[in-house]
């Protein structure tokens, strides 16, 4: 299934069945079954022809929504070799952890918000009627270095937007790395219809600032005194960019 794909369903249970499994990322059928209170011959039912349409797969005991499954690229740069694909429940742990460590830097509060949300949520990727989100990681040796997180609106007035949050581990820096990952996003975005991209950070993030706009984004408005940072009163930067998607697909 694919992440933008609008939701369809003609039963009340396989709404139920499919919204419990997106709410836990992975969870047991049986448990599934017991907790909406559904007949085994029903559940079954409804969970064939959920799998049937593209909504979940089943691997062993264990249910998940069944995204479309993303390339996994490689990369050798500087002596680091690095795969970028799409996050899995599995790096859930490692991907906070690796948010948090960048966001303690205190200049990036897009990235504080994402780490609480995917902590608070436990789940990485989310495909709802309301709210939807794609995760890329960024691995050295299947260990999570890096980030891009998309929070994709599924309003029809903002549905061609996404905000975009990336972000390195310092250790990892320096290698292309966040050009990749950006990349990566930028691509994704592309391919499902999405036109632009926003991204928001203080005013004193100077770095992130400058490496988004040394990849064609544009400050779009300044927010004065938005963010209060170590005692201090913090300007907003909100920073866009058009997809140029012909030149990058």
């Amino acid at each position: 299934m694919e992440l933008t794909e609008q939701l369809n369903f003609d039963h009340q249970d396989r709404r139920d069945i499919y919204e419990y499994v997106e709410a836990h990322g992975s969870v047991r059928a049986d448990q599934a079954r017991r907790a909406l209170n559904l007949d085994p011959e029903a559940f079954g039912h409804h969970l064939t022809i959920l799998r049937r349409d593209g909504y979940l797969k089943r691997e062993g005991k264990r249910l998940s929504v069944a995204y479309r499954d993303e390339d996994v690229e490689e990369h050798d740069a500087d002596d680091v070799v690095y795969t970028i694909r799409a996050a899995e429940q599995r790096d859930l742990s490692g991907l906070v952890g690796v948010i948090r460590q960048v966001a303690e830097e205190g200049t990036y509060i897009e990235a504080e918000t994402v780490a609480d949300l995917l902590d608070h949520e436990e789940v990485i990727l989310r495909h709802t009627e309301t709210r939807s989100r794609m995760v890329f990681v960024a691995c050295v040796d299947d260990e999570v270095v890096g980030w891009v997180h998309l929070d994709l609106p599924e309003t029809e007035k903002l549905a061609h937007t996404a905000v975009l949050t990336v972000g390195i581990l310092p250790g990892y820096r320096g290698h292309g790395i966040g050009t990749a990952l950006l990349d990566r996003g930028f691509r994704w975005a592309c391919e499902h219809g999405f036109e632009k991209l926003y991204n928001s950070v203080p005013a004193t993030n100077e770095d992130a600032i400058s490496f988004l706009e040394a990849h064609g984004w544009e400050t779009e408005a300044v927010r004065e005194n938005h963010y209060l940072i170590d005692d201090e009163y913090v300007d907003e930067v909100m920073l866009a960019t058009f997809l140029d998607c012909d030149a990058r697909l």
